[in-house]
């Protein structure tokens, strides 16, 4: 699994290195989306297609298969471990072996724990988008649903809503919006964000994969941009000016198209661009050699795949966790109470601890024979341990009567397969007809081997029940592997969160967030005259994730109170610390003459990269009762103090700054 993944990562990384160096610029934008859609699917799909052997880079390791019968490979194996002491090497082999299979597992766990995660986090904001569209004031425009908002919240849309707050512009502007988020709407830009957050689940450890993200979204910005200035009634200067009044600092949820202040400057180079020739096209067929040498690379070849599906298909020996089958050897170590045993077959090997005192009569010293029997059947060892380490051979048999009083309570075990997990993780009939009594009917197989192998127990689930008595069985899973535990949500409950579903306390649990946290947010937070962002639990459930994800504690809300920032919003100080405000950046144009400076504007300046010794460049050339509107405008379009110079230069001497912010609108590049 971990190969197909990186794998995948590689070819997402490759597809975005190719498009930023040869076609981020092309004003292709149809064409552009659907060579990003096109290679995000591919990331996926590419991995799974075996290549004609011929093509293959892949080197097939031919070797004369030996077909040895099991009796004759224990007559073999007996004699060697009879005349053969377990050498001290082999051990430590083994444990090397034991070691990195060990560390693939936790690397195994992480990555399914982070893909959990982003998928709450994706389920969390769809659900609270469509709670935000249906809960409030909307106005039908055919089939566009115009949702009011309140409050300095940029417009977005998502599916067919529009978000919007009526209240914050003019007329002009205001249909421009509604225009701009329509057509999103119309050309169904939601599937492209949707379908990039669900690569993001996947991938979520991949920096490239979230750079793909935002060159998607940047994309779809410039082909609405394109698609408006189409417009009859829309005149790309009124349009230009409209986009700096409607970006807004405050970021709406990544599943919805919106207007990002930080994409501005791009959006209004790229309207003013030469449209692009159409004899640059042929860069776009590069793309296919690039998929073609990845897969002759790492793809396996047709001719290997098609065998090891028969050899597969031909050994009816079943594997389970990460290839055990029902006879092979083992190597084991005894630490303690505990026996740790590497089971090996072929070349597939697996790891299981067991109790000490599961097993009688271990062979010290000689050979032996010792077996350990469970519910689902009976392995037979043989082979001799000498002081605390052991080998030798193993053999599997399923008791069939297990079947039967399976069957009975609803679980059928179809094969070895079956038989050898349950077996591993010891389901034991008692423990299914406990989950029973607890009123969870219906069980399948594969419910009950995770909740087995955790060890969810009657206690766990009886203490759970008595804070949360409609529990769903899935939701058992991640409680456990989470640690949370009654006293937990409790303690959760008493910090305000008094009606969290499973899915809120896991999401809480999974960031590390605690009572003592909780209490620090609100002693932090409750004083603010003017947080209109924690009007209800579920959203204070999110600024507590989210000043946690981002580390905001008191001592980062202290140093603004310092310099006179009180009453910061929640939502403030996220983006301060997501934007990397500082406060030695706020003191630099208190310094300069700017005092008082609002959240609006410090977002926007930092956005914009926007500095002390910018504006000292622009006061150079002139312009000396400037205020920080027109400075972040300026940059915006790229109307540069050296922009102004060349102007001067040529005859364009304005004695207002917003006339050369207009010639370089016009001009754009």
């Amino acid at each position: 699994m971990i190969p197909y993944i990186l794998y995948s990562a590689l070819i997402l990384t490759a597809c975005l290195v190719f498009y930023k160096l040869l076609l981020q610029k092309e004003t292709f934008f149809h064409l552009n989306r659907f060579v990003l859609l096109s290679c995000m699917a591919l990331a996926f799909i590419l991995p799974l297609v075996p290549v004609p052997q011929q093509l293959s880079f892949r080197k097939i390791a031919v070797e004369k298969p030996v077909v040895v019968a099991k009796t004759s490979v224990k007559a073999n194996i007996t004699p060697a471990i009879k005349e053969q002491p377990v050498q001290p090497t082999l051990i430590e082999e083994t444990q090397q072996v034991i070691n990195v299979e060990s560390v693939t597992r936790v690397l195994v766990y992480l990555y399914w724990f982070g893909v959990i995660v982003f998928a709450l986090n994706f389920l969390m904001q769809a659900i609270i988008l469509l709670y935000r569209a249906y809960s409030t004031s909307v106005i039908q425009d055919g089939k566009f649903r115009i949702v009011e908002i309140t409050g300095d919240k940029a417009p977005c849309s998502f599916a067919n809503n529009i978000f919007i707050n009526p209240e914050k512009y003019e007329w002009e502007t205001y249909n421009q919006i509604l225009l701009h988020e329509k057509i999103h709407i119309e050309q169904k830009h939601t599937i492209d964000l949707l379908l990039a957050e669900i690569v993001l689940i996947f991938q979520w450890f991949n920096p490239f994969a979230w750079q793909w993200r935002k060159t998607l979204e940047i994309n779809l910005e410039f082909l609405t941009d394109d698609q408006m200035l189409q417009q009859d009634v829309v005149e790309k200067e009124s349009y230009q000016f409209s986009l700096l009044k409607v970006a807004a600092p405050q970021f709406p949820l990544s599943l919805t198209t919106n207007y990002n202040q930080s994409l501005l400057k791009k959006r209004i180079i790229m309207m003013n661009s030469k449209k692009s020739n159409v004899h640059t096209t042929w860069k776009y067929f590069f793309l296919v050699p690039i998929m073609v040498l990845f897969a002759c690379l790492f793809n396996q070849p047709a001719a290997q795949s098609q065998t090891l599906a028969s050899k597969e298909k031909e050994e009816k020996q079943s594997n389970i966790q990460g290839g055990m089958e029902t006879e092979g050897s083992w190597f084991a170590t005894i630490k303690g109470e505990t026996v740790h045993i590497q089971f090996k077959s072929d070349e597939n090997n697996s790891n299981s601890t067991f109790q000490l005192n599961e097993f009688k009569d271990l062979p010290k010293d000689k050979q032996g024979t010792f077996t350990l029997t469970r519910e689902a059947g009976t392995m037979t060892f043989t082979g001799k341990f000498e002081g605390n380490s052991g080998m030798g051979t193993y053999k599997f048999t399923a008791n069939k009567e297990y079947r039967t009083a399976m069957s009975k309570e609803g679980i059928d075990l179809e094969d070895d397969e079956d038989f050898m997990v349950f077996f591993m993780i010891n389901v034991k009939q008692s423990y299914v007809q406990m989950l029973k009594k607890k009123g969870y009917n219906n069980l399948d197989k594969d419910e009950l081997i995770p909740l087995a192998a955790l060890d969810v127990n009657e206690a766990y689930i009886t203490s759970i029940k008595q804070v949360i008595p409609d529990i769903d069985l899935d939701d058992l899973v991640p409680f456990k592997s989470l640690g949370i535990d009654k006293a937990y949500i409790e303690e959760i409950r008493k910090s305000g969160y008094k009606d969290l579903s499973p899915g809120n306390i896991i999401a809480l649990k999974s960031q590390g967030i605690d009572a003592k946290y909780i209490k620090d947010f609100h002693s932090s937070t409750n004083s603010k005259k003017n947080n209109k962002d924690a009007d209800d639990e579920e959203d204070k459930e999110d600024d507590v994730i989210a000043f946690k994800s981002l580390g905001i504690d008191q001592a980062f809300i202290d140093s603004y109170k310092k310099i006179g920032y009180n009453d910061l919003s929640n939502h403030d100080l996220m983006a301060l610390k997501s934007l990397n405000v500082t406060p030695e950046y706020i003191n630099s144009f208190e310094k300069a003459g700017y005092k008082n400076i609002t959240t609006d504007d410090l977002f926007a300046l930092k956005s914009l990269n926007v500095t002390p010794e910018l504006i000292l460049q622009y006061k150079d050339l002139g312009f000396n009762n400037l205020n920080l509107e027109d400075v972040v405008g300026a940059k915006a379009v790229g109307a540069t103090p050296s922009f102004i110079k060349s102007m001067k230069g040529k005859g364009h001497d304005f004695k207002s700054l917003d006339k050369y912010i207009s010639l370089k609108a016009v001009l754009g590049n």
